[in-house]
């Protein structure tokens, strides 16, 4: 993808984000094609979120479940950047006005102990497990500025830096249960709104950091120590339409909760 092009559709989305309008897929005059496209474009327009938002600390990764990749078209998970100022404590509060349409997903969340190596052969949940120090409950905010699903384009959603608007966490355990059984709950003003298991994040919530590793590596990049990273939902995204708090608790780990206004 030419540079300058990837630039003006940065701009685009900055623009339209700031301005809120609706997602739609960007204008074909941009050029995205591919995947690799939009990360192009991803890269350029977290750059200039950056500007407001603080540096990277990290990555979401999204379409973690087959039903999800099959109705975006696509085989394989999504990623997007984290940035400083869009990360919170438990108890942070969200304001819907401040998203065009905001989300909320119940996640499983790791801290990288070290600098993970690029390797000859693709990284695994094993490989990778060496590398994390830290687990934790979490909640993803995120903002799909009202899109039609009927008419997805991954591709645009993608750009869109994966739709992250920010992340509520937990303190992190430095010891923790199997993550493949692991239960997370999620409620609302106490009541239960829906459940889900770690082996529902691609089999194993470390499966999830292994795919960020390895599609990191294929652009030259690659997970660095003090980095965390939202592995995927354990159950669906909930869109709030009133003022509640939502908790998310994963048993043997802890609670997070965020309340929405």
């Amino acid at each position: 993808m030419e540079e300058t092009a990837a630039r003006r559709a940065a701009a685009a989305l900055l623009d339209e984000h700031k301005k809120g309008v609706s997602f739609k897929p960007l204008d074909p005059r941009y050029g995205l094609v591919s995947i690799a496209d939009a990360y192009e474009i991803q890269d350029r327009y977290v750059a200039l979120l950056s500007a407001e938002h603080g540096e990277a600390i990290g990555y979401k990764v999204g379409l973690t479940s087959k039903a999800m990749q099959t109705f975006c078209g696509i085989d394989h998970p999504i990623a997007g950047v984290v940035l400083k100022s869009r990360v919170y404590e438990s108890g942070a509060a969200a304001r819907m006005k401040d998203f065009g349409r905001l989300g909320l997903e119940f996640e499983i969340a790791v801290r990288i102990k070290s600098d993970v190596p690029a390797t000859a052969t693709p990284p695994t949940s094993a490989t990778i497990a060496p590398c994390i120090d830290g687990v934790c409950a979490a909640i993803e905010l995120v903002d799909d500025r009202a899109a039609d699903y009927g008419h997805l384009d991954v591709r645009s959603l993608v750009a869109d830096n994966s739709w992250n608007a920010g992340i509520v966490l937990s303190p992190f355990a430095t010891s923790w249960p199997d993550l493949e059984s692991v239960l997370g709950k999620a409620t609302r003003d106490g009541t239960a709104i829906g459940e889900g298991h770690g082996r529902d994040i691609l089999g194993h919530p470390f499966n999830s950091v292994a795919w960020l590793q390895a599609q990191l590596a294929s652009r030259g990049g690659g997970l660095k120590r003090g980095q965390i990273v939202m592995t995927g939902s354990v159950m669906k995204t909930v869109f709030p339409t009133d003022a509640a708090a939502y908790r998310f608790t994963l048993e043997g780990l802890g609670s997070v909760e965020v309340r929405v206004n």
